[in-house]
Protein backbone atom coordinates (compact mmCIF):
# COMPACT_ATOMS: atom_id res chain seq x y z
CA UNK A 1 0.00 0.00 0.00
CA UNK A 2 1.05 3.40 -0.78
CA UNK A 3 -0.04 7.10 -0.47
CA UNK A 4 -0.92 8.43 -3.56
CA UNK A 5 1.23 11.34 -3.03
CA UNK A 6 3.65 12.44 -0.88
CA UNK A 7 4.67 16.20 -0.61
CA UNK A 8 7.81 15.62 2.04
CA UNK A 9 9.58 17.62 4.16
CA UNK A 10 13.23 18.28 2.99
CA UNK A 11 15.73 14.87 3.00
CA UNK A 12 17.77 14.51 5.72
CA UNK A 13 21.30 14.71 5.24
CA UNK A 14 22.31 11.54 7.03
CA UNK A 15 21.73 9.45 5.04
CA UNK A 16 25.82 9.61 3.67
CA UNK A 17 27.70 6.88 1.52
CA UNK A 18 29.31 4.56 3.12
CA UNK A 19 29.54 2.38 0.93
CA UNK A 20 31.52 3.12 -2.45
CA UNK A 21 30.62 -0.20 -4.11
CA UNK A 22 27.72 0.02 -6.37
CA UNK A 23 27.15 -3.38 -7.34
CA UNK A 24 24.93 -3.64 -10.84
CA UNK A 25 21.22 -4.43 -9.55
CA UNK A 26 18.98 -6.38 -11.90
CA UNK A 27 17.05 -8.82 -9.32
CA UNK A 28 14.75 -6.12 -9.39
CA UNK A 29 12.60 -2.89 -10.66
CA UNK A 30 11.29 -0.95 -8.34
CA UNK A 31 7.62 -0.36 -9.26
CA UNK A 32 5.44 2.22 -8.88
CA UNK A 33 3.04 2.67 -6.29
CA UNK A 34 -0.29 2.00 -6.82
CA UNK A 35 -3.48 4.27 -5.62
CA UNK A 36 -4.64 1.53 -3.17
CA UNK A 37 -3.32 2.01 0.80
CA UNK A 38 -2.63 -1.25 1.31
CA UNK A 39 -2.97 -4.96 -0.22
CA UNK A 40 -2.64 -8.10 2.15
CA UNK A 41 0.39 -10.46 1.07
CA UNK A 42 -0.83 -13.30 -0.63
CA UNK A 43 2.56 -15.32 -1.70
CA UNK A 44 0.83 -17.69 -4.05
CA UNK A 45 -1.03 -14.05 -6.18
CA UNK A 46 2.21 -12.60 -5.70
CA UNK A 47 4.51 -14.37 -7.92
CA UNK A 48 2.23 -12.64 -11.03
CA UNK A 49 2.99 -9.25 -8.86
CA UNK A 50 6.25 -7.35 -9.87
CA UNK A 51 8.78 -8.82 -7.50
CA UNK A 52 9.84 -5.68 -5.43
CA UNK A 53 7.12 -3.95 -4.33
CA UNK A 54 6.59 -3.71 -0.41
CA UNK A 55 3.02 -5.15 1.03
CA UNK A 56 2.02 -4.66 4.40
CA UNK A 57 -0.82 -4.05 6.96
CA UNK A 58 -0.58 -3.13 10.70
CA UNK A 59 -0.94 -6.52 11.71
CA UNK A 60 2.07 -7.35 10.17
CA UNK A 61 3.82 -4.89 12.74
CA UNK A 62 4.80 -6.15 16.29
CA UNK A 63 6.24 -4.21 19.13
CA UNK A 64 9.00 -7.13 18.75
CA UNK A 65 9.92 -8.44 15.70
CA UNK A 66 12.66 -11.16 15.95
CA UNK A 67 12.36 -13.69 19.06
CA UNK A 68 15.93 -12.80 19.90
CA UNK A 69 16.41 -9.08 19.15
CA UNK A 70 20.41 -8.42 19.04
CA UNK A 71 21.39 -5.58 21.33
CA UNK A 72 22.67 -2.35 20.42
CA UNK A 73 25.88 -2.68 20.97
CA UNK A 74 26.37 -6.06 19.15
CA UNK A 75 28.28 -6.50 16.18
CA UNK A 76 27.52 -9.00 13.48
CA UNK A 77 28.61 -10.22 9.93
CA UNK A 78 25.55 -9.45 7.43
CA UNK A 79 25.62 -10.07 3.81
CA UNK A 80 23.93 -7.22 2.08
CA UNK A 81 21.49 -6.76 -0.87
CA UNK A 82 21.15 -3.39 -2.03
CA UNK A 83 17.67 -2.71 -3.75
CA UNK A 84 15.90 0.65 -4.88
CA UNK A 85 13.67 0.49 -1.85
CA UNK A 86 13.57 0.88 2.25
CA UNK A 87 12.09 -1.77 4.01
CA UNK A 88 11.28 -1.17 7.39
CA UNK A 89 10.85 -3.51 10.57
CA UNK A 90 7.86 -5.34 9.83
CA UNK A 91 7.04 -4.83 6.17
CA UNK A 92 6.47 -7.74 4.03
CA UNK A 93 8.64 -7.62 0.56
CA UNK A 94 8.11 -10.02 -1.98
CA UNK A 95 11.67 -11.11 -4.20
CA UNK A 96 12.09 -13.00 -6.73
CA UNK A 97 16.12 -13.88 -7.42
CA UNK A 98 18.17 -14.48 -10.29
CA UNK A 99 21.47 -12.84 -10.26
CA UNK A 100 24.40 -15.64 -9.92
CA UNK A 101 25.78 -13.67 -6.91
CA UNK A 102 22.39 -13.48 -5.02
CA UNK A 103 21.60 -16.70 -6.05
CA UNK A 104 24.80 -17.73 -3.98
CA UNK A 105 23.63 -15.46 -1.09
CA UNK A 106 20.62 -17.23 -0.84
CA UNK A 107 22.01 -20.52 -1.08
CA UNK A 108 24.25 -19.71 2.15
CA UNK A 109 21.33 -18.36 3.97
CA UNK A 110 18.84 -21.08 3.36
CA UNK A 111 21.14 -23.01 5.67
CA UNK A 112 21.88 -20.81 8.09
CA UNK A 113 19.86 -18.17 10.43
CA UNK A 114 18.06 -16.94 6.73
CA UNK A 115 18.44 -12.95 7.18
CA UNK A 116 20.41 -10.32 5.14
CA UNK A 117 20.64 -6.48 5.31
CA UNK A 118 18.03 -4.79 2.61
CA UNK A 119 20.26 -1.15 2.19
CA UNK A 120 18.77 1.39 -0.10
CA UNK A 121 20.87 2.38 -3.08
CA UNK A 122 20.27 4.51 -6.24
CA UNK A 123 22.25 6.31 -8.59
CA UNK A 124 22.30 10.02 -7.49
CA UNK A 125 23.00 9.19 -3.57
CA UNK A 126 24.94 5.70 -3.66
CA UNK A 127 24.84 3.33 -1.08
CA UNK A 128 22.88 4.46 1.96
CA UNK A 129 24.60 2.97 5.64
CA UNK A 130 21.77 2.37 7.10
CA UNK A 131 19.34 -0.70 6.58
CA UNK A 132 16.89 -3.20 7.72
CA UNK A 133 17.02 -7.01 8.09
CA UNK A 134 15.33 -9.20 5.86
CA UNK A 135 14.06 -12.37 7.58
CA UNK A 136 13.31 -15.09 4.66
CA UNK A 137 9.34 -16.62 6.35
CA UNK A 138 8.76 -18.33 2.73
CA UNK A 139 10.80 -19.58 -0.17
CA UNK A 140 10.17 -21.47 -3.12
CA UNK A 141 12.98 -22.82 -5.65
CA UNK A 142 12.36 -21.66 -9.38
CA UNK A 143 13.23 -22.91 -12.74
CA UNK A 144 17.14 -22.06 -13.53
CA UNK A 145 17.78 -21.99 -10.08
CA UNK A 146 15.98 -18.94 -9.34
CA UNK A 147 13.95 -18.12 -5.99
CA UNK A 148 11.22 -16.24 -5.25
CA UNK A 149 11.19 -15.09 -1.70
CA UNK A 150 9.11 -13.62 1.21
CA UNK A 151 10.97 -11.33 3.35
CA UNK A 152 9.93 -9.15 6.55
CA UNK A 153 11.33 -6.61 8.18
CA UNK A 154 13.18 -7.08 11.31
CA UNK A 155 15.85 -4.85 13.36
CA UNK A 156 17.33 -1.77 11.42
CA UNK A 157 21.33 -1.55 11.71
CA UNK A 158 24.21 0.38 10.40
CA UNK A 159 27.03 -0.40 8.56
CA UNK A 160 30.46 0.10 10.34
CA UNK A 161 33.03 -1.98 8.00
CA UNK A 162 33.04 -3.37 5.02
CA UNK A 163 34.15 -7.09 5.14
CA UNK A 164 34.35 -7.85 1.56
CA UNK A 165 32.46 -6.97 -1.91
CA UNK A 166 32.98 -10.62 -3.77
CA UNK A 167 31.01 -12.39 -4.74
CA UNK A 168 28.14 -10.23 -2.84
CA UNK A 169 28.43 -7.23 -0.01
CA UNK A 170 29.29 -8.31 3.51
CA UNK A 171 29.33 -6.20 5.81
CA UNK A 172 29.92 -5.49 9.66
CA UNK A 173 26.85 -3.97 11.41
CA UNK A 174 25.53 -2.26 14.48
CA UNK A 175 22.09 -2.48 15.61
CA UNK A 176 19.97 0.50 15.57
CA UNK A 177 17.67 1.26 18.40
CA UNK A 178 15.17 3.97 19.00
CA UNK A 179 16.17 6.27 21.98
CA UNK A 180 14.14 8.19 24.73
CA UNK A 181 13.69 11.79 23.51
CA UNK A 182 15.13 14.56 25.00
CA UNK A 183 14.06 17.24 26.81
CA UNK A 184 10.36 17.13 27.53
CA UNK A 185 8.54 13.80 27.60
CA UNK A 186 6.38 13.54 24.60
CA UNK A 187 3.41 12.29 24.47
CA UNK A 188 3.49 9.48 21.54
CA UNK A 189 0.20 8.00 21.63
CA UNK A 190 -1.42 11.34 21.06
CA UNK A 191 1.44 11.95 18.26
CA UNK A 192 0.76 8.84 17.04
CA UNK A 193 -2.97 9.07 16.72
CA UNK A 194 -2.58 12.40 15.23
CA UNK A 195 -0.85 10.97 12.45
CA UNK A 196 -3.15 8.03 12.22
CA UNK A 197 -5.92 10.98 11.82
CA UNK A 198 -3.87 12.37 8.95
CA UNK A 199 -3.60 8.99 7.07
CA UNK A 200 -7.41 8.68 7.20
CA UNK A 201 -7.64 12.03 5.45
CA UNK A 202 -5.68 11.71 3.09
CA UNK A 203 -7.22 8.13 2.35
CA UNK A 204 -10.49 9.58 2.23
CA UNK A 205 -9.72 12.77 -0.07
CA UNK A 206 -7.51 10.08 -2.34
CA UNK A 207 -10.78 8.11 -3.07
CA UNK A 208 -12.96 10.93 -3.74
CA UNK A 209 -10.34 12.01 -6.51
CA UNK A 210 -9.92 8.87 -7.74
CA UNK A 211 -14.00 8.51 -8.15
CA UNK A 212 -14.28 5.86 -5.61
CA UNK A 213 -16.56 6.12 -2.62
CA UNK A 214 -15.76 7.81 0.43
CA UNK A 215 -16.33 5.15 2.62
CA UNK A 216 -15.49 4.86 6.57
CA UNK A 217 -11.78 4.19 6.81
CA UNK A 218 -10.40 1.67 9.05
CA UNK A 219 -8.56 1.33 12.15
CA UNK A 220 -5.16 1.84 10.84
CA UNK A 221 -3.58 1.81 13.98
CA UNK A 222 -4.68 -1.53 15.13
CA UNK A 223 -3.34 -0.87 18.79
CA UNK A 224 0.19 -0.51 17.62
CA UNK A 225 2.57 1.01 20.04
CA UNK A 226 4.30 4.41 18.74
CA UNK A 227 7.22 3.00 17.42
CA UNK A 228 6.01 0.05 15.31
CA UNK A 229 3.36 2.41 13.88
CA UNK A 230 5.58 4.45 13.13
CA UNK A 231 7.65 2.20 10.79
CA UNK A 232 4.08 1.14 9.63
CA UNK A 233 3.52 5.00 8.48
CA UNK A 234 6.76 5.15 6.37
CA UNK A 235 6.34 1.88 4.94
CA UNK A 236 3.31 3.77 3.06
CA UNK A 237 5.46 6.44 1.33
CA UNK A 238 6.50 4.36 -1.67
CA UNK A 239 7.43 6.33 -4.79
CA UNK A 240 9.89 8.84 -1.75
CA UNK A 241 12.74 6.22 -1.07
CA UNK A 242 15.30 9.28 0.25
CA UNK A 243 12.41 10.45 2.84
CA UNK A 244 11.37 6.95 3.95
CA UNK A 245 15.51 6.31 4.37
CA UNK A 246 15.67 9.18 6.65
CA UNK A 247 12.37 8.14 8.35
CA UNK A 248 14.11 4.95 8.79
CA UNK A 249 17.50 6.70 10.58
CA UNK A 250 15.78 8.00 12.95
CA UNK A 251 16.51 7.00 16.27
CA UNK A 252 13.71 9.16 18.08
CA UNK A 253 9.95 7.54 17.94
CA UNK A 254 8.78 11.21 18.42
CA UNK A 255 10.77 13.00 15.68
CA UNK A 256 9.76 10.28 13.10
CA UNK A 257 5.70 10.67 14.33
CA UNK A 258 6.49 14.43 13.64
CA UNK A 259 7.96 14.28 10.40
CA UNK A 260 5.57 11.78 9.11
CA UNK A 261 2.80 13.93 10.58
CA UNK A 262 4.03 17.10 8.42
CA UNK A 263 4.86 14.88 5.29
CA UNK A 264 0.73 13.82 5.90
CA UNK A 265 -0.43 17.61 6.64
CA UNK A 266 1.58 18.70 3.07
CA UNK A 267 -0.07 15.57 1.04
CA UNK A 268 -3.51 16.28 3.14
CA UNK A 269 -3.29 20.70 1.72
CA UNK A 270 -2.41 19.47 -2.04
CA UNK A 271 -5.33 16.68 -2.13
CA UNK A 272 -7.57 19.41 -1.02
CA UNK A 273 -6.54 22.15 -3.49
CA UNK A 274 -7.03 19.47 -5.98
CA UNK A 275 -10.64 18.56 -4.57
CA UNK A 276 -11.90 21.95 -4.50
CA UNK A 277 -10.12 22.28 -8.29
CA UNK A 278 -12.19 19.48 -9.54
CA UNK A 279 -15.70 20.37 -7.78
CA UNK A 280 -14.91 23.51 -9.07
CA UNK A 281 -13.93 22.43 -13.15
CA UNK A 282 -15.63 18.88 -13.01
CA UNK A 283 -13.89 17.76 -16.38
CA UNK A 284 -10.33 19.12 -15.28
Amino acid sequence: MALPQLLHSPQSSSSSSLISHKPHLNPTHYTKPTNKFFTPSHPRRQRRRKPNSLSCSASSFSEKHHTNSPKSDDVVELPLFPLPLVLFPGAILPLQIFEFRYRMMMHTLLHTDLRFGVIYTDAATGTADVGCVGEVVKHERLVDDRFFLICKGQERFRVTKLVRTKPYLVAEVTWLEDRPSGGEVEDLDALANEVEMYMKDVIRLSNRLNGKPEKEVQDLRRNLFPTPFSFFVGSTFEGAPREQQALLELEDTAMRLKREKETLRNTLNYLTAASAVKDVFPSS
